[in-house]
Parts: C-alpha cells; sequence; structure tokens
C-alpha cells in the first residue's frame, strides 16, 4: 500500500522543484496552498518506465502525431474508468492539457466567433478562446436548491456567433460534477445551435466515493460529433513538469483539423518521447496509486470542510471532486484578494483568491485551497488561516 503520510512530502526537494506559487517560488516559513499540484512524489512506476527507457540510449524523433501505444493505452483507460469509447487514433498526444485548449479553440473559432465561458471556471478556457480571436461571453452559474447549475436562461446567452461552449467536468474550483441529464441538454443546445464542446476532463479520475462522474462522452459517438475532449495527467499523477497531455475527438474531418491547428505534422508543434512514455505508465500502471491517492484526498476534504466551516466568516460546501476547496468569505471585513495577502504578510499561509485573474468575476468573494499535501501541512495551514481571520475579525 502507498503512503500518503507526511514523511513522503520531501520539502527539502520541492523547496528546490516546485514553482507555479508552491514551495520553490515562496519564502522561507511559507505554507503553500496554493497551484493544484500534488505535495507528494509521483507514483514510482513512471520514474521506472522513464529509466528503461532512458537505457536504451536514443531520443529520436518520435512519430508526429505521437505514439501509437499512447492512443490505445488512453482509449482503454477511459473505457474502464468512465465509460468512454474512443478511436486510438483519433487522439492526439500534445504538451499539457493547457496546450490542449489551446489547439482547441485554434481549430475551431476564428476571429468574430463568440465563445460561452461558465463564470466561475479556470481563466484557461477564456485565454484560449480569446488567443483564437473569439469574444467570451459569460454565463454567471447559479444553482439549484440540490446543488446542480440552473440552466433555465442559458440559451438567452446564445447568440448566432455562438461557436464553441466551454465544459469542466469536474468543475474547478467548484469541484462539482455534472449529472447526466444536464450533459444531455448541453448535447442539445450543441445539436440545435450547431456550436462546439471543449470539453476538459482534466480532473475526471479525482472524484470522492460520495460522488458519480458521467462524461459527457460517455453518452454516445453520435451526439458527441462537436465534442473536443483534452485531458492530463498533472492533476491525478504530479507530472506537471513533463507537460504531458492530448486531446481527442469522434470525427475524422475535425481531428484532422485539430492535428493543423497543433503543428505537430511540421515538427514545430508536439510532445517529447520521455513525456509519452510517462504518460504511457501513469494510464497502464499507476491507477491502483491514484485510487489510493483519491481515498487520502477524500480524508483531506472531509476535515478541511469541517475546520473551514468553524472559521468565522467563512462557509463552505462539500466539493464532489477534484483536490481544491472553494469557500466563501464574502462576509469577511476585505475582499478576497486582500485576504490573500493579509493572510501571506500575517500568518505566511499563500492560498488562490478568486475574482477576475483565476476564475471570473462570479469567483469574487472565495478563496481556493489546494488540499493535495499531508494532513499536517493541511492542518498546520488551516491553523495559520483560523488564527489569522479571528484576529482580524476580532479587530474589526
Amino acid at each position: 500500500m502507498n503512503s500518503f503520510t507526511n514523511s513522503e512530502v520531501n520539502l527539502e526537494v520541492l523547496k528546490k522543484r516546485a514553482y507555479n506559487m508552491r514551495w520553490a517560488e515562496v519564502e522561507e516559513g511559507m505554507i503553500p496552498l496554493t497551484a493544484a499540484d500534488p505535495d507528494f512524489p509521483a507514483p514510482r512506476e513512471i520514474a521506472d518506465s522513464l529509466i528503461e527507457y532512458i537505457k536504451g540510449g536514443y531520443f529520436s524523433y518520435t512519430p508526429k502525431r505521437g505514439f501509437p501505444e499512447f492512443g490505445e493505452s488512453l482509449a482503454r483507460a477511459v473505457k474502464n474508468r468512465k465509460n468512454e469509447d474512443i478511436d486510438p487514433k483519433l487522439v492526439l498526444p500534445v504538451d499539457s492539457a493547457a496546450r490542449g485548449m489551446h489547439i482547441i479553440a485554434q481549430a475551431v473559432l476564428t476571429p468574430g466567433d463568440e465563445a460561452l465561458v461558465f463564470d466561475p471556471v479556470d481563466f484557461l478556457f477564456k485565454t484560449s478562446m480569446e488567443a483564437a480571436g473569439a469574444k467570451v461571453n459569460l454565463f454567471p452559474m447559479k444553482f439549484r436548491e440540490d446543488g446542480t447549475i440552473d440552466f433555465s436562461d442559458i440559451e438567452s446567452y446564445i447568440t448566432p456567433k455562438t461557436k464553441m461552449l466551454g465544459l469542466c467536468n469536474p468543475h474547478n474550483p467548484l469541484g462539482k460534477v455534472y449529472p447526466v441529464k444536464d450533459l444531455e441538454y448541453l448535447l442539445d443546445l450543441s445539436e440545435k445551435y450547431g456550436f462546439y464542446i471543449m470539453n476538459d476532463e482534466i480532473w475526471s479520475d479525482i472524484v470522492y466515493s460520495d460522488a458519480e462522474f458521467n462524461s459527457i462522452c460517455s453518452l454516445g459517438k453520435a451526439r458527441n460529433k462537436r465534442t473536443l475532449s483534452v485531458f492530463g495527467f498533472s492533476k491525478s499523477f504530479g507530472i506537471a513538469g513533463l507537460r504531458a497531455g492530448c486531446i481527442y475527438c469522434q470525427d475524422e474531418d475535425i481531428f484532422e483539423k485539430l492535428v493543423e491547428a497543433s503543428l505537430v505534422d511540421t515538427t514545430i508543434g508536439g510532445i517529447s518521447s520521455l513525456s509519452q512514455i510517462a504518460a504511457i505508465a501513469c494510464l497502464d500502471k499507476c491507477y491502483g496509486w491514484l485510487d489510493q491517492f483519491v481515498a487520502h484526498l477524500q480524508s483531506n476534504r472531509d476535515y478541511a470542510l469541517e475546520r473551514l466551516n468553524q472559521i468565522p466568516g467563512v462557509k463552505c460546501y462539500r466539493p464532489q471532486a477534484t483536490f481544491v476547496i472553494f469557500p466563501d468569505v464574502s462576509e469577511l471585513p476585505m475582499s478576497s484578494e486582500e485576504l490573500v495577502e493579509y493572510l501571506k504578510k500575517e500568518e505566511k499561509l499563500a492560498i488562490v483568491p478568486g475574482g477576475k485573474q483565476f476564475f471570473g468575476p462570479g469567483s469574487e468573494g472565495h478563496v481556493r485551497i489546494c488540499l493535495a499535501t499531508s494532513r499536517e501541512i493541511l492542518k498546520e495551514g488551516l491553523d495559520r488561516m483560523e488564527r489569522g481571520i479571528r484576529k482580524l475579525v476580532k479587530e474589526a
């Protein structure tokens, strides 16, 4: 059995290698519960597969559209884990899920098009679509009593120029999974209005036992002709630095557009051989490790939820997926951005603010906290957050 204890967190290495607002970029003594990147080392099987490949001594060009084994491993994994039927030949390895989103947008959108993005959601939807020249319209997310999204007025946000809708499932930063009826409704709208769906499933392996994930692609190939999916390995397996991701679809003509936008056939684009070897190892050898990791994350989620809801001025719901949690801090006497700076200065705790920079205007009044660490580090981070907020409330 794999261990996700504090002894497995190597801070000496993390302080040299963990960038993007994490240990290598913060001052000594700071706890960064920031970027969605695990504090635990990646599964040993990944390093073993890389070492075995490196022993061969050759680092030659790879097939322009990736190793065939990559597509075969992905098709097998998503069928087993998510009941998705995909053609291995319509899988394109790319250098990160973020790059995959950019390629999808470039393949479909042109200047003058419009795209619909939920608010809040990860900023990469908006930036990738705008980079392709599209105007992004935000759909403010409202929720029904059962916690699902209220789509009753979404059609009023769709225009004749709407050519793409962004779907983040599971949702970052809300941690929600979409029920089948909502996915079917989005497909109905895609068929009615003719827009494509950018389907981000990078979090689809981090789903807790009290929730059920349904992929939009599991609803049938015929209905998903306009669905372009992106998947990655950084969240589930901790290999963000290897920049391994992929995109896939159900239509050969659209796939050729993805290939063209990716520039892989020119060798300008593409993904390294080592990244592909690591990704194949993830898919073929590491799901046992991942299932144990998710069990640890669920325990951390439950602990954090209880702690956060005991802090004055903080409200938090139970995320169904992802390893981030998104408490509401709008009752506190400062904005989420100000709170983040306050906690950084006064308590040496780094977390991520809501707001336009990361998740859109609908995330104002919230902060995002990463749970992918040891219980000891999470506890110390939440202790600092509680201490700082109690002091803030007392002084207000």
